[in-house]
């Protein structure tokens, strides 16, 4: 986790966050489902989610958690270089989410570049060290992260409600900017991500691109709008990969995996993050799961929990931390971070 001399340490420097005010219990979903008391609990491990009203808009929730971030920061929103919204799903296929935040964010006036980046799930993290990489080369000093999901909606209720209970939403952002070593708090080491593509329809949104033109197969279109998931196999492919990553990632930062305080993963699953502590060897103690409380929340999940960690005292200076994820393709991701 050396930098040259001459090179700029890529830090998160402030991060917030936006919940809808709504939150559902898994017992209320289990009467409105019809099923069994408890039986979405038992099978995803969620006991509640926040869920988005409908005044409650993605770009609104992003704004609210950028703000949040800025002032964290005590960032004005004209320091900025550079935005990013990082979304498995944004407001809609074109234009980008990215534009919308920045004018919401009152920063029109300000010529600075505002995209996207879709890496699913890993979408937050993979921006994160894409901000790291502008400011390593010198072409960005502060860059803002913004994640936002709504993912309570194209969901499967009816046909596979193990799947649907899954999820919650939810945003996060994260400025990230540079700082010399002696000032490197929060300090961003070495990404890797890796693509297992054998996995690509293990997790899908099939409608809603150029798969299904809307105006000719108006009934495919809508049969394939709802997420799909192949609990199973997803399962498998990353039970498989997991370990060999995770050390390679280790080796990437120099570090022992004994030597790792906290890790905050992508908050997929309880059952994904019970899977992490037993396969991978980490200590339940030093893993950040509040998936039963907030389910998964796609992109923002990872950054949420990185702020609930901090919010929690879990976050100590010093402290060696690996940001760990999954996402459709299928992909493994992480960096290390030293708080």
């Amino acid at each position: 986790m050396k930098n040259a001399p001459d090179q700029p340490v890529a830090v998160i420097s402030g991060i917030g966050v936006s919940l809808p005010r709504k939150i559902v219990a898994s017992r209320d979903l289990d009467a409105e489902l019809g099923l069994r008391s408890g039986w979405l609990e038992r099978n995803c491990g969620v006991r509640q989610r926040h869920v988005a009203s409908v005044d409650e808009t993605q770009e609104a929730m992003g704004a609210a958690a950028a703000r949040a971030a800025l002032a964290d920061a005590h960032c004005a929103g004209d320091d900025l270089d550079m935005l990013l919204f990082a979304a498995a799903v944004g407001r809609q296929p074109i234009p980008a989410t990215a534009p919308l935040i920045k004018q919401l964010l009152g920063l029109s006036a300000h010529n600075f570049p505002a995209f996207d980046v879709n890496a699913t799930c890993l979408s937050a993290l993979t921006a994160m060290d894409l901000a790291a990489m502008y400011i390593h080369a010198g072409r960005a000093k502060k860059v803002l992260v913004v994640a936002s999901e709504i993912a309570s909606r194209a969901l499967p209720w009816k046909t596979d409600p193990r799947t649907a209970g899954l999820f919650g939403d939810g945003a996060a952002a994260l400025v990230v900017g540079g700082a010399e070593p002696a000032d490197a708090a929060c300090a961003l080491g070495p990404f890797l991500m890796e693509t297992y593509s054998e996995g690509y329809t293990f997790c899908e949104l099939r409608a809603g691109g150029t798969r299904y033109d809307f105006h000719r197969e108006q009934e495919a279109f809508a049969a394939n709008s709802q997420f799909a998931m192949q609990g199973s196999a997803l399962y498998q492919l990353t039970s498989q990969n997991a370990p060999g990553f995770i050390a390679r990632l280790l080796d990437l930062a120099g570090w022992k995996q004994s030597e790792v305080d906290l890790v905050v993963p992508h908050q997929a699953s309880p059952h994904a993050l019970a899977h992490i502590v037993k396969r991978c060897g980490f200590a339940a103690e030093r893993v950040v799961d509040l998936a039963a409380e907030l389910g998964n929340q796609v992109a923002a999940s990872m950054p949420i929990a990185l702020f609930k960690a901090r919010e929690a005292g879990r976050l100590e200076s010093g402290m060696k931390v690996l940001l760990l994820g999954t996402s459709a393709g299928v992909s493994l991701g992480g960096a290390a971070m030293v708080a």
